[in-house]
């Protein structure tokens, strides 16, 4: 038996299709994404992020100390941790424990109100299973927040399934990603680079396939990541592309390193709707330091312009929604169900529905 490595397949650049933002993917047809649903207030979804949940506590603290002493005492609200705010939970009876469980009961209510909102549009017509991921996810608040808003679907006689993401909420971002790219693109490689882009950290790191232990992508695992927290620094776009492309360029060499053949490609998800050709059409308010909507302005191509090469082939860069690019992470654990959702609760709440394609 030959155990030889295969040879990384060329790639030629008239020969890969880049489609930004699209609709078929390898295994999933994309069926809507980023749905901006409004009533009078504004957004619905500004009503189940992370953001909506501190407020909901700090309307619960309002309310209790007009009554008397506050029990979470004078920590201001934004200044409680996730784990801080999960420790009081673990007070069972106490009437701390009691006020945050009385905001996780309403931030519920409103999650699963905008849930059975999305379940009325055609795209999500049909989900079986809506999948959560996003920073409020890691959290026993965010479970239990997920938990009830379940209950409350299933009250409503909605016959739909609404489970947290099964891969921790920084790695999914960034091993959705595999689900982007043709696997004739991957052949004969290791891994790939993937960037996950939000409105307080970008992330990027290294994706082993491990295609010889499974090839539906389902041992995909994150090898090597790289975090950087651009919120407390506040910088300029010119300048978050550059820290981004240092990034992916000292990834680059640890792979180098390690001998590890990385296919010439860049997934990369992002607040907003992509557009075809990489450019980012709306929804990129968040993002750090300038205007990200601008004609004048092309992620995929500033990359490709930074790092024109990877491994001496010519560097190709695919982008989808960040909340797309979540939820395909899961694609390997929906083989059961035709159609599937993803929700994303951080900055923002990211949404996003997809079909099963027949093989």
């Amino acid at each position: 038996m030959n155990n030889q490595k295969k040879k990384p397949r060329p790639i030629e650049e008239n020969s890969a299709p880049v489609a930004h933002g699209a609709d078929d993917l390898p295994v999933v047809r994309v069926t809507s994404y980023n749905l901006e649903l409004r009533n009078k207030d504004g957004f619905i979804g500004d009503k189940a992020n992370k953001a909506a949940f501190r407020n909901t506590i700090e309307a619960w603290r309002k309310r209790v100390r007009s009554g008397g002493p506050d029990p979470l005492g004078d920590v201001p609200t934004d200044g409680l941790s996730k784990k801080e705010i999960d420790a009081v939970l673990e007070e069972e009876e106490t009437e701390a424990a009691s006020l945050v469980l009385a905001a996780i009961d309403d931030f519920a209510t409103e999650l699963a109100g905008i849930l059975a909102r999305y379940l009325r549009e055609e795209a999500w017509k049909g989900t079986e299973r809506i999948v959560v991921g996003g920073g409020f996810k890691d959290s026993k608040a965010g479970l239990m927040a997920i938990a009830r808003a379940q209950i409350r679907l299933k009250a409503e006689g909605l016959k739909v399934n609404l489970v947290p993401i099964a891969h921790h909420p920084d790695e999914a971002g960034l091993i959705g990603a595999v689900h982007l790219i043709p696997s004739w693109m991957l052949k004969g490689h290791d891994a790939i680079l993937a960037v996950d882009i939000g409105g307080t950290n970008i992330r990027a790191g290294i994706i082993k396939l491990n295609l010889d232990d499974q090839p539906d992508f389902s041992k995909a695992r994150v090898w090597k990541s790289e975090l950087w927290r651009h919120a407390d620094d506040e910088p300029r776009r010119t300048a978050t592309i550059e820290y981004l492309v240092r990034m992916i360029e000292a990834l680059i060499a640890k792979a180098t390193k390690a001998k590890l053949a990385l296919a010439p490609v860049i997934g990369i998800g992002c607040p907003g709707i992509i557009a075809a050709d990489g450019s980012i059409a709306r929804g990129g308010q968040n993002l750090p330091g300038g205007n990200w909507e601008s004609t004048h302005f092309n992620l995929p191509e500033a990359l490709r312009k930074a790092i024109p090469d990877i491994a001496g082939q010519p560097t190709f860069v695919i982008m989808h929604n960040d909340a797309v690019v979540q939820g395909l992470s899961a694609v390997p654990r929906m083989t059961d169900v035709a159609r599937w959702a993803a929700v994303t609760i951080g900055t923002g709440l990211g949404n996003a529905s997809f079909a099963r394609k027949e093989t």
